[in-house]
């Protein structure tokens, strides 16, 4: 109840009053969560049966970026560059009916090797308010995974159902975190790893929860108001020595790539590339930089489909199948 009231009052409350209540809401949660943010003791904890990461790794670094607006939209390829630039390569995902997505961005990301994923479909709050809503946006989310060739989901402001997202066409989702009290649905999944959400039944997918684990950029930056990317770094320290998954969403729509000064929502967009070149530099040849499906594909086929269904019967019993899944111990339903 409490999100619908939000998003319905929402257009009518000035911006800087909205931001006003929120650094509020969010200095009183600082103090309130001081022992699980941005720490959640235990969430280093590993999956069932865990060997690692490819190659190797000491740890996963997935960069993905939610694209909120039209200025985050035209922002993308400079991002992209920026992180190309730097050997990285990372995924965008577009709210497909709040602005116009060009079909050239989206063909220019997914040239040079990025990854476009969908991020809900008006980005009002709305998508699983309601059965009859959720079903009638399902289908047209269905249609922008398809025409986009999109494998991955995040819901907007983390407002999710992971019991109704199965019904999306996708391989992953990313809607939820390991710890955030700054978000709306404030529910931690208390694990720095991937997980499994199970099939609940025949008619309805499974697949990859692709929990983020560092902190947002909008919630460090313009809400708590921090000058530098230190928490970022130190969170990915504990991660990389944990043997993790750095898995970061930040938002073209509030980095200055100028030299101008930065407006109310901005942030230099050099805190960023610091962080990452960090992340380059410190740890060269222990990370796994791979897109958002990529790890999605390896966590499944290895930790999944291998301990869910015996390879002779993978293919001639799906209610078997689905008797496997139900048995999972990374499973959460």
């Amino acid at each position: 109840m409490g999100n619908k009231f939000f998003y319905t009052v929402k257009p009518l409350v000035p911006r800087s009053v909205q931001l006003s209540l929120r650094r509020m809401l969010v200095r009183r949660a600082l103090h309130t969560h001081a022992d699980t943010w941005p720490i959640f003791p235990g969430s280093e904890s590993k999956p069932t049966n865990w060997q690692g990461w490819p190659e190797g790794k000491k740890f996963a670094f997935i960069l993905t970026h939610d694209v909120d607006t039209q200025k985050g939209h035209d922002a993308s390829i400079a991002l992209m560059e920026l992180e190309k630039n730097l050997g990285f390569i990372s995924s965008f995902n577009f709210v497909p009916q709040r602005y116009r997505v060009l079909e050239e961005v989206r063909k220019t990301i997914a040239k040079n090797g990025f990854e476009i994923g969908v991020h809900g479909l008006t980005h009002d709050g709305k998508l699983f308010s309601s059965r009859e809503i959720f079903q009638k946006r399902c289908v047209q989310i269905n249609n922008y995974l398809k025409e986009w060739e999109a494998v991955g989901f995040r819901a907007p402001s983390m407002i999710r159902n992971l019991e109704w997202i199965k019904e999306f066409d996708i391989e992953y989702d990313a809607s939820t975190f390991d710890t955030d009290p700054f978000e709306p649905q404030p529910e931690n999944m208390k694990t720095i790893f991937p997980f499994w959400i199970s099939a609940s039944d025949i008619n309805r997918n499974g697949y990859v929860e692709l929990p983020y684990t560092l902190c947002q950029d909008f919630s460090l930056f313009v809400l708590l108001g921090n000058k530098d990317n230190s928490v970022w770094k130190a969170k990915l320290d504990w991660i990389a020595e944990n043997g993790g998954m750095a898995l970061i969403n930040t938002h073209p729509d509030y980095m200055n790539f100028t030299h101008r000064r930065c407006k109310a929502e901005e942030y230099p967009v050099s805190y960023y590339a610091d962080f990452i070149t960090y992340v380059q530099s410190r740890y060269a040849n222990e990370y796994w930089n791979v897109l958002p499906k990529d790890i999605a594909r390896f966590f499944k086929k290895e930790y999944v489909d291998v301990e869910l269904v015996p390879k002779h019967n993978a293919a001639k019993d799906r209610n078997e199948r689905h008797l496997y899944e139900n048995r999972k111990a990374l499973i959460i339903q």
